[in-house]
């Protein structure tokens, strides 16, 4: 006997479920965000709160979940995305400050930075 061993003996192709026009909102494409939604994720992950107690406080506003334009992960997806760039953003301009001080402190100090258009760094010299 092969442990972990798998035999399909038989396919079933058709869908086995029929198709409720009613839960089309929760695929993908019908699910958004939006602004109030997206800056309290903001000041929630600043704060340290988890997605899935961000996710819950929208729950209970609603009502429901059932009443949300988004899923759980779609919170997880934005704080992944959107926030943890604005993060990223930040170490960039951290990262200026301190060679302008070490400039400061240093006249021979020598540095070059290339930006990309949105002001994070490209290349540093």
């Amino acid at each position: 006997m092969d442990v972990g061993l798998w035999i399909i003996s038989k396919v079933v192709l058709n869908h086995s479920h029929s198709c409720c026009p009613d839960h089309a909102e929760m695929l993908k494409q019908h699910r958004k965000l939006s602004m109030f939604v997206r800056r309290t994720i903001e000041t929630k992950e600043e704060a340290g709160i988890r997605p899935s107690k961000t996710y819950q406080s929208f729950v209970v506003a609603a009502g429901s979940h059932r009443e949300l334009s988004f899923i759980e992960n779609d919170v997880r997806i934005y704080i992944t995305r959107e926030v943890q760039n604005i993060f990223q953003e930040d170490d960039a301009k951290e990262f200026g400050k301190y060679l302008l001080r070490m400039k400061e402190k240093n006249q021979n100090f020598f540095f070059e930075l290339n930006l990309e258009g949105d002001h994070c760094i490209k290349h540093a010299f």
